[in-house]
């Protein structure tokens, strides 16, 4: 299992990519170096609260959409997550989610 750090940096490097930005442009927006930007991506520093919300701004998402970050989590873990959600579902709900996964099988 990923920690916090690992899942919140390779959130940022999606949503940096997504923001058509390399490392090096995000980190001179914040003030840092390349390799600071480096690790905080890599989950190996978290930055403070006052970065986050920078970094945030300059990916053009909201705070709280910084740490959603489930969908990047390990195959395995999403799959489990997935079952647990369907187990929850109404019959008619749950047809509803076949239709939809069954058009994502058919492409």
């Amino acid at each position: 299992m990923q920690s916090a750090n690992e899942l919140l940096g390779k959130r940022i490097r999606e949503l940096r990519k997504k923001a058509k930005l390399t490392q090096e442009q995000v980190a001179e927006l914040l003030g840092i170096d390349q390799k600071h930007m480096s690790r905080i991506e890599l989950g190996k520093s978290y930055p403070s609260l006052d970065r986050l919300i920078k970094i945030s701004e300059v990916v053009g998402v909201s705070l709280p959409k910084l740490f959603a970050f489930d969908h990047v989590k390990p195959e395995r873990e999403l799959q489990q997550q997935i079952a647990e959600m369907l187990i929850q579902l109404e019959s008619k709900d749950l047809k509803r989610v076949f239709r939809i996964v069954e058009a994502f099988l058919d492409k």
